[in-house]
């Protein structure tokens, strides 16, 4: 399931990491909530591909690794998030629909673009 483009309405800022607000429930190892809020990623659904690392321009993401049952897991955390111009190309890059980019308007990924 992708992440709730309406995260920011809906869940309650529980912690912060690295300087940056943590949505939902956050209880590492397991349940890791949504990173950001300009730039939301949920890390309970990033796999860690590292695709919007090497498409962003402007360095939002820094890979990170927790360490999960059984295995270690890498993610991404938007920990430059105030640094995003708003291009969406993480978005658009992200096989599981992890990311979430603040936006003046509504509708998808294309209208936002569209709309800037």
């Amino acid at each position: 399931m992708p992440i709730d483009p309406e995260f920011r309405k809906k869940l309650k800022v529980v912690s912060q990491h690295n300087g940056h607000n943590v949505w939902g429930v956050y209880k590492p190892p397991n349940k890791l909530g949504i990173h950001g809020t300009i730039v939301g990623v949920d890390l309970d659904i990033c796999y860690g591909c590292l695709k919007c690392i090497n498409v962003c321009h402007v360095k939002v993401f820094e890979k990170i690794s927790y360490k999960g049952n059984p295995i270690s897991t890498t993610k991404v955390d938007p920990i430059n998030e105030n640094e995003c111009f708003f291009c969406l190309a993480c978005e658009m890059v992200c096989p599981v629909d992890a990311i979430n980019v603040e936006r003046k308007t509504t509708g998808d990924t294309l209208d936002a673009l569209l709309n800037y």
